[in-house]
């Protein structure tokens, strides 16, 4: 919370916010970003909403339980447009019923210049053997930057990708402990070389929940990321490093220029 209210930050992307779930004892925490960040505009769009959630199955007791879920997005300036894109893909029946419905949430802001900005907030498939669900929900997402960078518009996509960017070997920081985990990578030729993947590759972005976090026990790899289209110069890329103290998941900071 701290980091929201002291960031310079003219854009928050944040994913899994909580709505009355039980993972978060039942903390609104939407409402509670709202008021740490007055003036800014915000938005919420739901991608997770189930009554149970029965895991860990041989502990009912211990269950997950209720979820509800989403993107909250928070800017300076008020979007002109704010659209919910249901990204394609289902995961097979019986974990489709407990399953996040994942979706980008696109914001449309007027500039200077003349053209608009889209900021698209993302969550892509995750527990995807083969990434064969990313499969299906990446040339969406592709689809729509790229309709829209051909309109003269400056485009940004940001947030958790669950894959790690092109080339980039997802056991790097703790390749002694990558037995069982895979992280696969976005194919280098999906978009047009021209489009910039702005991640620091120093910091890792996500460690893993089989157990209690432990430095230099616990997995930890890079899915959290930008992707900037070519009218856009990518001054600098900060991945935030807190120790993985607040969330499975740690900040990244970007900061960009847009082209006349």
């Amino acid at each position: 919370m701290a980091l929201l209210q002291n960031t310079k930050a003219d854009f928050l992307l944040l994913q899994e916010v909580d709505e009355a779930s039980d993972r978060s004892y039942n903390i609104r925490q939407y409402d509670a970003y709202c008021q740490v960040l007055p003036g800014f505009s915000a938005t919420y769009a739901e991608n997770y909403h189930c009554d149970r959630v029965p895991i860990p199955l041989l502990e009912p007791w211990n269950a997950y339980g209720k979820v509800r879920s989403g993107l909250g997005t928070f800017s300076r300036f008020q979007p002109k447009e704010v659209l919910r894109h249901q990204l394609p893909g289902k995961y097979p029946m019986p974990d489709r019923i407990f399953q996040l419905d994942r979706c980008a949430a696109l914001h449309r802001y007027q500039t200077s210049t003349g053209k608009e900005l889209i900021v698209i907030n993302i969550h892509n498939a995750a527990y995807d053997p083969g990434d064969k669900i990313k499969a299906i929900q990446l040339p969406y997402l592709r689809d729509i930057a790229l309709a829209e960078y051909e309109k003269g518009n400056y485009v940004v996509l940001g947030g958790d990708w669950n894959q790690c960017p092109p080339h980039f070997r997802f056991d790097i920081f703790t390749p002694q402990l990558s037995k069982g985990f895979q992280q696969g990578n976005i194919p280098p030729d999906f978009f047009p070389e021209n489009w910039v993947y702005a991640y620091d590759p120093t910091v890792p972005s996500n460690r893993k929940c089989r157990n209690p976090y432990k430095k230099g026990e616990t997995f930890e790899t890079l899915i959290d990321y930008f992707l900037v289209s070519p009218n856009m110069q990518v001054k600098k890329v900060q991945g935030i490093d807190q120790g993985f103290q607040f969330s499975d998941h740690q900040p990244v900071r970007m900061e960009v220029v847009l082209a006349k």
